[in-house]
């Protein structure tokens, strides 16, 4: 009978033991999901006040070094504008140079043919004097014709 006493008696201690072990296991788990729980939100807290503290320095930062792109960026386009503009230039001089060197063959063919023929398509003006026009392109941003005044023969006769 002593044997049997001391078999209940073990039976219930381990089942005591057991469930007491349960209880502790699922505390210890409830603390650590707290633990957890109250260190995640200290951890955002003090991210959250980092970040306003950084922040300015960050952008501070970002900033300075967007305007030192911009700055070097524009200060090569600008090279670059100017040169191209440049080149422009003096295309457009060439062009008239051109044309006008062809305006002064076409001048001298056009005179040695109107002297062989009298005949002449300038319009005459009061005291006999004869006034014309030349047409011309001014330049390549020009797309239109202008018309340029051409001195008058009584102004030539005067020269």
């Amino acid at each position: 009978m002593k044997e049997a006493v001391r078999e209940a008696v073990q039976i219930q201690t381990d089942q005591l033991q057991d469930s007491l072990q349960r209880e502790n296991d699922e505390f210890l788990r409830n603390i650590d999901e707290n633990m957890k729980n109250v260190l995640k939100g200290l951890v955002k807290t003090q991210v959250k006040e980092q970040v306003f503290r950084i922040l300015p320095r960050v952008e501070e930062s970002v900033n300075a070094t967007l305007e030192a792109e911009v700055l070097t960026r524009s200060s090569h386009s600008s090279r670059t504008s100017y040169a191209i503009a440049a080149d422009l230039s003096e295309m457009e001089l060439k062009k008239i140079l051109i044309e006008k060197m062809e305006g002064n063959k076409q001048k001298e063919g056009a005179e040695q043919a109107s002297a062989s023929t009298p005949s002449e398509k300038a319009t005459k003006g009061a005291g006999g004097c004869t006034k014309g026009t030349q047409s011309r392109q001014q330049s390549a941003s020009e797309s239109a014709h202008a018309e340029e005044p051409v001195q008058t023969t009584c102004q030539m006769e005067e020269t």
